[in-house]
């Protein structure tokens, strides 16, 4: 395990594309979510140690901003060779085991984690309706081995910010979770990054 910090994407870069197979195998398109005043797309897996110990935090926080019209996907990248726990044969378990009722697709070929420059797992991305980025980083700080209570705190401030018409504050600290595992010879220019955080 590698701890991974954000790359913190510029805040008010557009939404990158995507199109990707859920558990279910339908295709789920950015797109698709067009009208929602927010699109969260997340970058998990199923076996990262930092996933695992927020994961019913994220269930529960998704559960209620789904509810108030927030646009919201899980996006597992890792390579599913080196890591067949986290293939999308195992995804649907996954989701049902830890409560997600969103979209949890599989990004096969690793282009839609470039895209994002989603370095974690896991690393949030919280884009308003004109699609531009406002929030990128933790969830909370909470992080396996602290006391830290997972509340969601940093995304619901963020989310509820931006649902009520205010400006989400720049103050912003990355995420910190297991490297991404990217295919041999397909790593990013900027892997391995700084760990953080």
């Amino acid at each position: 395990m590698v701890r991974t910090a954000s790359t913190m994407l510029a805040l008010g870069t557009s939404a990158p594309d995507f199109a990707l197979p859920d558990v279910d195998g339908r295709i789920v398109a950015r797109d698709d979510f067009a009208g929602a005043p927010a699109l969260l797309v997340m970058f998990l897996c199923n076996h990262c140690p930092f996933v695992i110990h927020v994961r019913e935090g994220i269930a529960r926080l998704a559960r209620e901003y789904r509810e108030r019209g927030v646009a919201i996907v899980g996006i597992n990248s890792n390579d599913a060779t080196t890591h067949p726990e986290d293939g999308p044969d195992k995804m649907q378990a996954e989701a049902r085991a830890a409560g997600y009722t969103f979209p949890y697709l599989f990004d096969a070929t690793q282009a839609v984690a470039k895209a994002y420059r989603a370095a974690c797992t896991p690393d949030f991305f919280l884009f308003d309706r004109q699609r531009k980025l406002v929030y990128r980083g933790q969830l909370d700080g909470a992080r396996p081995g602290n006391d830290v209570p997972v509340t969601g705190a940093d995304l619901r401030g963020a989310l509820d910010a931006l649902l009520a018409g205010r400006a989400v504050s720049a103050q912003q600290r990355a995420s910190l979770g297991c490297n991404i595992k990217w295919k041999a010879g397909n790593e990013p220019e900027w892997f391995p990054p700084r760990a953080g955080a």
